[in-house]
């Protein structure tokens, strides 16, 4: 791509154009030989027709249908939610004949990362110590111990904001003006020493779940918990119970014996309603876990090969240029990493609507591939049948910024997983088993996906972005990668990746791929710290199955 180039064809098959620049009206710019005279102005990220469209005419982007014009436009126009309407392809199973090309690695062939061994095989990029509520009623507890716990070992981030605090406070004790106060504080002065050197953080799954819904919801959700501490970045648990709430203390162990037989990390429940007060449960509960955090202290980092790396890939505050940069990077980097022998993990079933064929041809078991059919079919149902859609995904943060229908996002969003078949569908909380591309049923809500991520055993997160989004996991280091250079440049108390660089013409897709996955090695052996996990960026939402898009 040529750096000074402002128009950009994602597909020879396409009908419309990108704009890689703002492009005032009445410019002509040209596209191989043809000019175009714009009718409108057409912002950075947005896309205008190539041709003279008649209503009902199909739109083609990323080479599949993405939509159908409302009414006759000129060529030229810019694409709008008032001339375009969502439309996507119908699907249905074919047999496999895929063949993938898989990208060379041998410039990754022997690397390893420095991770955290279990007894399963698996390898943990981080050491965390997680707290379970099995019950709502338990969350202003898990709150106490946060705050006795972070304060004092050294894992609390709002030590500058609590000065801040008091420095207004003395101001206002004084009479002074707050409001030309300077609150500046020097990190220098801020606490970042941890008593524990090898124990990465304190997690706590605060939720609003485990009594009054239904049993379902209480059975989901123990099977998500269970996940979470069975996840290989943890090494042990405490549990809180109220003590009557659907979800029992033995329903959730029953799980996390079933989620994994061999499960021997330590493992600490208190019941409140059999505890002699609130202050007995939580000291005992701090007591028993400091224990426990003197013992995981004592595990160390060794090499693993790159194999052991399981990565979710998820995108949230798209734009128009998240199918163009950041996604494709992270695609190739997947592709690598599947190369290598290693699990990639696409969720957002929502925000494959349009991609589903692609994916049916890439998956190379039939029952699989059926079963992402069922799943597919089955969601969108309960969609329609609550008076929404798939196609009412996209936010009107993705629509202002160029993401007109489901189906250009969700092609875009397809990106992420590169080009590797898929090896596996998997329904809410299953775990990924086997090497490659899986495929897991996740609504396409940022903390939600990224819940559902995790729970099948992502241990890295690679989260790309448009618009700027905080979003990160209790157990799963999160990595931001941005789509454009502005953004970046804004945002980078969030952002760890600018892939600006491919729009700008001065890095391939490919280059970028290989960047990131070097990122990812080094933030596996906790070399580098995404800047979700600095901010105990720790967001959880547990999905209830209803609809959630």
């Amino acid at each position: 791509m040529s750096n000074k180039q402002k128009i950009l064809q994602v597909n020879p098959k396409d009908n419309v154009l990108v704009a890689l620049d703002n492009l005032p009206k009445g410019d002509t710019v040209t596209f191989n030989g043809t000019n175009y005279t714009l009718q409108e102005d057409v912002p950075a990220k947005h896309k205008f027709f190539m041709h003279d469209m008649n209503t009902g005419d199909e739109i083609i982007m990323y080479g599949v249908l993405v939509g159908k014009a409302q009414n006759d436009l000129t060529a030229g126009t810019r694409m709008s939610t008032a001339n375009t309407k969502h439309a996507a392809e119908p699907y249905a199973f074919r047999p496999y004949h895929y063949h993938w090309h898989a990208p060379d690695v041998t410039k990754f062939a022997n690397r390893t990362f420095n991770g955290y061994h279990r007894a399963d095989g698996r390898v943990g990029t981080a050491n965390y110590w997680l707290f379970i509520p099995t019950v709502f009623c338990e969350n202003r507890n898990l709150d106490v111990i946060r705050e006795a716990l972070h304060s004092q070992l050294g894992y609390d981030v709002t030590d500058k904001y609590k000065q801040k605090t008091q420095l207004l406070l003395e101001l206002y004790k004084s009479g002074a003006d707050i409001n030309s106060a300077d609150l500046a504080v020097k990190e220098s002065v801020v606490k970042t020493n941890r008593v524990f050197k090898n124990v990465d953080g304190i997690k706590f799954l605060n939720h609003q779940g485990g009594c009054g819904g239904t049993r379902q919801d209480a059975a989901i959700l123990s099977k998500l918990l269970a996940a979470y501490a069975d996840h290989p970045n943890v090494s042990g648990v405490t549990i809180l119970s109220l003590g009557c709430q659907n979800l029992q203390t033995q329903n959730l162990l029953d799980d996390i014996k079933k989620h994994n037989p061999r499960f021997d990390k330590p493992l600490y429940v208190f019941e409140q309603q059999q505890s002699q007060s609130e202050e007995q449960l939580v000291t005992e509960a701090i007591r028993k876990t400091f224990g426990g955090l003197i013992e995981i202290n004592k595990l160390e980092r060794k090499p693993a090969t790159l194999d052991k790396l399981c990565i979710g890939v998820k995108c949230g505050g798209s734009d128009g240029f998240s199918g163009i940069s950041a996604n494709p990077a992270v695609g190739y980097c997947s592709d690598l990493v599947v190369a290598l022998g290693g699990k990639i993990l696409l969720a957002e079933f929502p925000e494959l609507c349009g991609a589903e064929q692609q994916l049916i041809d890439r998956t190379i078991d039939e029952a699989a591939a059926k079963k992402f059919i069922h799943l597919m079919q089955t969601y969108s149902d309960s969609a329609i049948k609550a008076g929404s859609g798939f196609d009412m995904n996209p936010s009107p943060g993705n629509i202002k910024d160029g993401l007109i229908t489901d189906a250009i996002k969700s092609n875009g969003a397809a990106k992420k997983g590169g080009e590797s078949p898929v090896v596996d569908v998997l329904d809410y909380t299953e775990p990924a088993t086997k090497p490659g591309l899986s495929l897991v049923c996740t609504p396409g809500n940022d903390v939600e996906a990224t819940t559902g991520k995790a729970a099948s055993g992502a241990t890295l997160i690679l989260f790309t972005t448009g618009l700027g989004t905080p979003t990160g996991n209790p157990v799963c280091p999160t990595i931001k990668v941005a789509t454009n250079s502005a953004l970046a440049k804004r945002m980078g108390d969030i952002i760890d990746i600018n892939t600006g660089a491919i729009i700008e013409g001065e890095k391939t897709i490919q280059q970028m791929g290989e960047e990131i996955l070097e990122y990812c090695i080094r933030a596996a052996s906790g070399e580098v710290i995404p800047k979700a996990v600095l901010l105990n960026q720790d967001d959880f939402i547990p999905w209830k199955r209803g609809v959630s898009l």
